[in-house]
C-alpha cells in the first residue's frame, strides 16, 4: 500500500560511493551498487534520515513522496538475509573527517563576547535535561514553550539563555550520537500527554543535526498534534544563520 510519506532519495550525481551512509542505517535500506548509494526499497525506509549526517558531499535528504509503506516484517527478513557470515570480523578503521560535521575547524573567539553577553543569569527552569533522562509525565510540558536542542548549540550560542532557552522547557540531546529512535518515542510520548504551545528546534548548521527537526515533526504526527514548530539554525562561530 502507497502513501505519501517520508523517504531518503540520493543524488547520484553527488555520490561519490563512499559507503558512509551504509552501516548508519540500520534497516540495511542502502547499498553501495555500481559505485553509487541506492536505496534498496521504498519499504526498508523509515524516513528518519539517520543516514543524513554521515554523507560527506551531500547528496542524501529526506523527501515527500508517494512510497510503499515501512514494513518492519520486511526490514527484518531482509537483515536475517544479508547478515555477515562472520560475526567476528573486525569493523573497517573510521576514515577521517568522513562527516562534515566532525571535521576540525579552529577560529578565534569574538574579543567583545563579556560586552555582548553581559551579566547572564541562567534561565534553566528544570532538571534533569538529557532526552532521555525526562519523563512524559512532568509538570513542566503542559501548556509551555517547549525548546529541543542539539547539545552542541549552549556551547556555540552565547546568547543562549537570554534568546533561546528563557521561558521554555527543554530537551537537549546530540542527533548523531543519541538514539534518535529513543528520542522519537520520547517525544511523542511527551507530546501526547501534553500540549505544549510552541516547539522550537534549535540546531548547528552541521549535516548530522539536521535530523532532529523531522524527528520533532514525525513524533507530533504520530502523537496527532498540531503544535507551531519554529526551527533556529546555529553556525559553528557562534551566529544564528538561519531563523
Amino acid at each position: 500500500m502507497k502513501s505519501i510519506r517520508n523517504v531518503i532519495e540520493i543524488n547520484e550525481d553527488l555520490c561519490n560511493g563512499c559507503g558512509e551512509c551504509v552501516p548508519s542505517c540500520a534497516e540495511g535500506a542502502i547499498q553501495i551498487i555500481d559505485g553509487k548509494a541506492r536505496l534498496l526499497a521504498d519499504k526498508l525506509c523509515d524516513g528518519l534520515g539517520a543516514c543524513l549526517g554521515e554523507c560527506p558531499t551531500g547528496a542524501l535528504r529526506v523527501v515527500q513522496r508517494e512510497a510503499d509503506e515501512f514494513d518492519e516484517e520486511a526490514v527484518k527478513t531482509h537483515l536475517g538475509e544479508n547478515a555477515p557470515a562472520h560475526s567476528h570480523a573486525p569493523a573497517p578503521a573510521p576514515q577521517a573527517h568522513a562527516c562534515p560535521g566532525s571535521q576540525m575547524r579552529q577560529f578565534e573567539a569574538s574579543a567583545t563576547i563579556a560586552e555582548q553577553s553581559g551579566p547572564v543569569g541562567s534561565a534553566l527552569s528544570h532538571w534533569p535535561v538529557q532526552i532521555r533522562l525526562l519523563s512524559p509525565t512532568a509538570p513542566y510540558w503542559d501548556g509551555a514553550e517547549v525548546l529541543v536542542a542539539a547539545d552542541c548549540v549552549p556551547v556555540a550560542y552565547p546568547r543562549f539563555h537570554q534568546d533561546l532557552l528563557a521561558g521554555k522547557s527543554i530537551l537537549l540531546g546530540c542527533p548523531k550520537l543519541d538514539d534518535m529512535e529513543d528520542a522519537l518515542d520520547k517525544f511523542t510520548s511527551i507530546f501526547r500527554a501534553n500540549q505544549p504551545t510552541k516547539i522550537t528546534v534549535a540546531v548547528m548548521e552541521v549535516p548530522c543535526c539536521q535530523r532532529l527537526p523531522m524527528v520533532v515533526n514525525e513524533a507530533l504526527k504520530r502523537a496527532g498534534k498540531s503544535i507551531p514548530v519554529e526551527c533556529v539554525t546555529v553556525g559553528v562561530k557562534g551566529d544564528i544563520v538561519k531563523r
